[in-house]
């Protein structure tokens, strides 16, 4: 199945890794590769390698990592003779399609912007390029093959260290509870959609706010509730933690190193 990953962020709550000028938020690195490279290795994992990559700000950024990709940053190799021998490879057997979708375009203005690139493709896949989560995608798209939904939406608890306070009469406090442990569902960022979807998407509308909502008004929206490994990374802690994860080597997410 096709991959649209949305890359054109401005990624405002991160800060710059280059002198003079900001990177998009997919371009962030943990480890030796940035946010996008991992989700797109969690595809490929699974067989998905025809990626669609909708680009807005910082669009140069990522032509150049992929216009010249190293692959020996991640991969062990043999020198002899001043020649390099790849012991593995990441990418090349992928297509990676990268698509101007607008500087400042709304998430479902960028995959409007696209759909000629999915060529009729009865169903797709599409994420934000910035969470990182160890979900069975597999069982995921078999889920919503078997129904006739007309999109998946992985839900997942909410990560903030927030407390639900109850307040009863005269301002009395009935009970504390992380917000984490509350009967709550967030959007996790990984879609599997049907061409329907773009039926309920105007123009310049939301992928979530306008399409998934309609849908779900029809009751065509189906849900995958995954309390596994989900990880966002939003803001300059959140990245900085998955890469300290990284170099410890926890790295539930990077299950093509199983």
């Amino acid at each position: 199945m096709k991959v649209v990953l949305f890359c054109g962020g401005r990624g405002t709550r991160m800060r710059s890794d280059l002198p003079g000028g900001e990177l998009p938020k997919p371009m962030q690195f943990v480890g030796p590769r940035p946010l996008v490279w991992h989700v797109m290795r969690y595809y490929a994992h699974f067989g998905h390698k025809e990626f669609i990559l909708c680009l807005g700000y910082g669009a140069q950024h990522i032509k150049d990592f992929f216009l010249t990709y190293q692959e020996t940053a991640s991969n062990d190799f043999v020198l002899r003779g001043g020649q390099v021998e790849l012991l593995s490879t990441d990418i090349s057997d992928w297509s990676v399609s990268l698509v101007d979708t607008g500087l400042d375009s709304s998430i479902g203005e960028r995959l409007r912007r696209v759909r000629a690139h999915l060529d009729g493709a009865e169903m797709f896949l599409a994420n934000y390029a910035d969470v990182l989560t160890d979900a069975p995608l597999p069982d995921i798209i078999d889920r919503f093959a078997a129904s006739d939904a007309g999109a998946s939406m992985m839900v997942v608890p909410p990560t903030n260290t927030f407390h639900v306070i109850d307040v009863g009469e005269a301002g009395l406090v009935g009970g504390i509870t992380p917000v984490s442990e509350m009967p709550l569902w967030v959007n996790g960022g990984f879609f599997v959609l049907r061409q329907e979807v773009f039926e309920h998407i105007p123009e310049n509308g939301d992928l979530v706010a306008d399409g998934c909502a309609e849908l779900a008004k029809r009751g065509r929206l189906m849900a995958y509730p995954h309390r596994g490994y989900w990880r966002p990374s939003d803001t300059v802690n959140q990245r900085l933690d998955l890469d300290r994860s990284w170099a410890r080597g926890e790295r539930p997410w990077a299950l093509w190193e199983a």
